[in-house]
């Protein structure tokens, strides 16, 4: 055989060998796809011709203590794009379909292009693009499917605000937003099935705070599709499971009280003339709390400027929003009685009187009030009251004077720190307020609060690390705006570390650096009325499922007891009682039944630079705290003690005969509910059934 004949054969050989073993490395591939993982592609292939359309949950329903809804849900029209439709379509049909919806439901196209770019859910869910439509709008939808093909209008839930008594009440209920791509992503990681593309979320308020109760879990449509994704049918489908309802401590009756008394405060102030500033009382803000002195929990919050819950409903315009955070509105957003800070003026120098009691200082002890006191080079004046001669803590708490509390501020500034750059020096009037928990959160169930300060030496000194570049910078370039600011800046680069006497002065009456927030203060006051037991301030009471189920109770809770002596804090509260009486709020409560209802109480008029003095009122007995807080409102009882009173006299059905009459206050009973409202089979929830233990 020749060398040719040879070569051609071996490649015959070698090329039968080759397809031999494609065909054996078919067979075994088709062995194992059929049948070593055989049922996992079958269930990839099924899952590739069936998609899920999600169907939203109703939220959970907000009630009050009583039962009374105060956020519910409605039906809303709501205008969505199906986008496979829509793709089928030619480039000037789509483009005239979207101006034609733009027309309709009076959004952009702009929008309408964005919101469908951005979609996040599955490309079988038609895309919402305008909600709570007029129904005008959605049954000319309907009624027209020639003019919108692609365009589908139906109903879902949306939020709505019975206001029963009228109450406003935004702050504390929050408000809905739709989910970002960030959150549905982060969803989607940890495979939480609460949340999918079109799910609302709560961003304030208890509808954040409780947002995993209130959204319930999405229910889905299977869709049968075909190998080009066109829908064919509805398959199984699974109902969503609507949200738990949260029962909070807020009572409708008394909340729409004490927001009526907060306008009618600042109204008020706002119409009075201030003879420092020889204009009328500017009012610019304002909050009101009313607490259980025993439990923390929250019976009325309202703070001012407030806004309509219904504005976040089927989405915000960038107008309103804008209004929401505009400064020259106010800030509606901004919740002052957690967030906002404020000097307490003289309502500090209750919680100064423990300190300075615990401290050493004898429940007996006698100082001058006189009309003003020289501290350094510097005239320390008694800003609301007359000289008194020499007086007790009692009576100086009564009178509200300064002077008496900035010789007990310069007394433990002698003794104990007298160095005014040691930030370590022993300071029990500080230590009180922190012990009563100013200067950090009081932990209530609501987003954002704030955490005030205590102006102490320990503040001023790590304040004077964060800030000492920058100020020694502006002294030392000479570009501060303001002859103030440039001597401001010099002498804070010197020595803006030093607490000198005059600080320790303006300490004890609410002054110079220290900001509290309206709760933190109405906590403390709690804390007098039960004996020292700082309470975690609550709104929600329980969490309820939708056949009444309790799942969750939200019980009291202890933070700690202060530290400060139980001498002192009975002194003090028993020392209150003469504020009413005989003191600064007794000629707005001269003829108020306080033989039977026993309140305590102490006003403030904080002084702000630049600005008029912030008015406060805080009152207590032996069941409720009710502060109110007016900025630039002038004196604390000359503007906030009316409505003060007002409150008290809801509280406890104080009629016209100036006696109480329990059957006519706002409160059943006069006390919280002790149980939770009663949710009966037909879905009614009813007023807490009598008798029942917290």
């Amino acid at each position: 055989m020749s060398s040719t004949a040879k070569t051609s054969r071996l490649r015959l050989i070698v090329l039968q060998a080759l397809v031999f073993s494609l065909f054996a490395t078919l067979l075994v591939r088709l062995y194992y796809v059929q049948v070593v993982t055989g049922d996992a592609y079958s269930a990839k292939a099924a899952s590739q011709s069936v998609r899920e359309v999600v169907q939203q949950p109703a939220r959970g329903l907000i009630v009050d203590d009583m039962g009374r809804p105060l956020v519910t849900n409605r039906k809303a029209w709501v205008v969505e794009i199906d986008k496979n439709v829509l793709a089928q379509l030619a480039d000037a049909d789509r483009t005239e379909l979207l101006q034609r919806v733009a027309k309709a439901t009076k959004v952009a196209v702009g929008d309408i292009e964005k919101a469908l770019a951005d979609w996040n859910g599955s490309r079988y869910q038609p895309v919402p693009i305008a909600s709570d439509v007029p129904e005008a709008v959605a049954l000319a939808i309907l009624e027209q499917p020639e003019d919108y093909p692609a365009v589908v209008a139906e109903q879902q839930s949306v939020r709505a605000y019975p206001r029963p008594f009228g109450v406003n009440l935004a702050h504390v209920l929050g408000y809905l937003s739709p989910i970002t791509g960030d959150e549905y992503k982060t969803a989607r990681d940890r495979d939480d099935p609460s949340l999918n593309a079109t799910s609302a979320v709560g961003r304030a308020g208890v509808e954040k705070e409780y947002d995993e109760w209130l959204r319930g879990l999405p229910g889905h449509t299977s869709v049968a599709v075909d190998s080009l994704g066109r829908p064919l049918g509805d398959g199984d489908s699974v109902a969503a499971q609507p949200g738990d309802t949260l029962v909070t401590s807020i009572d409708a009756r008394l909340q729409s009280v004490v927001e009526q008394q907060l306008h009618d405060a600042i109204t008020t102030a706002r119409g009075t003339y201030d003879k420092v500033t020889h204009k009328n009382y500017v009012a610019d803000s304002g909050a009101a709390v009313v607490m259980e002195a025993r439990t923390g929990r929250i019976v009325a919050m309202a703070s001012q400027p407030t806004y309509d819950p219904d504005v976040w409903v089927g989405g915000i315009t960038k107008k309103q929003l804008k209004a929401l955070y505009s400064v020259k509105d106010g800030n509606p957003l901004l919740q002052r009685a957690t967030q906002g800070q404020f000097a307490p003026g003289s309502t500090w120098k209750p919680i100064m009187t423990t300190g300075a009691i615990t401290g050493g200082m004898s429940t007996d002890t006698t100082l001058g009030c006189t009309s003003g006191l020289q501290i350094g080079n510097r005239w320390f004046k008694n800003y609301e009251s007359e000289s008194y001669g020499q007086i007790t803590f009692a009576r100086a708490l009564e009178v509200s004077c300064d002077t008496f509390f900035y010789r007990v501020g310069l007394h433990f500034w002698d003794k104990f720190g007298s160095d005014p750059a040691n930030a370590n020096a022993k300071d029990p009037l500080a230590a009180a307020a922190k012990s009563f928990g100013f200067g950090s959160r009081t932990g209530i169930d609501l987003p954002g609060e704030a955490s005030g300060r205590v102006g102490d030496r320990k503040w001023r000194a790590a304040y004077f690390d964060a800030m000492r570049g920058y100020y020694c910078k502006l002294d030392r370039s000479g570009k501060a705006d303001s002859a103030f600011m440039r001597k401001f800046a010099h002498e804070f680069c010197l020595e803006g570390n030093y607490f000198r006497q005059g600080d320790a002065a303006n300490f004890t009456i609410g002054q110079g650096d220290t900001m509290v927030t309206p709760l933190q203060l109405t906590r403390a006051y709690a804390a007098i009325s039960n004996g020292g037991t700082l309470f975690e301030p609550t709104v929600g009471k329980a969490v309820v499922s939708e056949d009444g189920t309790v799942l969750k109770k939200i019980k009291p809770q202890v933070q700690r007891h202060v530290k400060v002596s139980k001498k002192a804090i009975d002194y003090v509260d028993q020392a209150l009682l003469g504020t009413p009486k005989v003191g600064t709020l007794a000629w707005k409560f001269h003829d108020f039944p306080l033989d039977q209802v026993k309140i305590r109480g102490k006003t403030g008029s904080a002084e702000v630079n630049g600005k008029q003095s912030t008015s406060w009122v805080a009152t207590f007995d032996g069941d409720y705290v009710v502060v109110m807080m007016v900025t630039q409102g002038g004196t604390g009882s000359g503007t906030a003690g009316e409505p003060v009173r007002h409150i008290w006299e809801a509280l406890y059905g104080v009629g016209d005969d100036h006696q109480p009459h329990a059957k006519d206050a706002a409160i059943r009973g006069t006390t919280p509910p002790k149980g939770l409202p009663t949710f009966a089979d037909d879905g009614a929830i009813l007023p807490p059934a009598s008798g029942e233990k917290k």
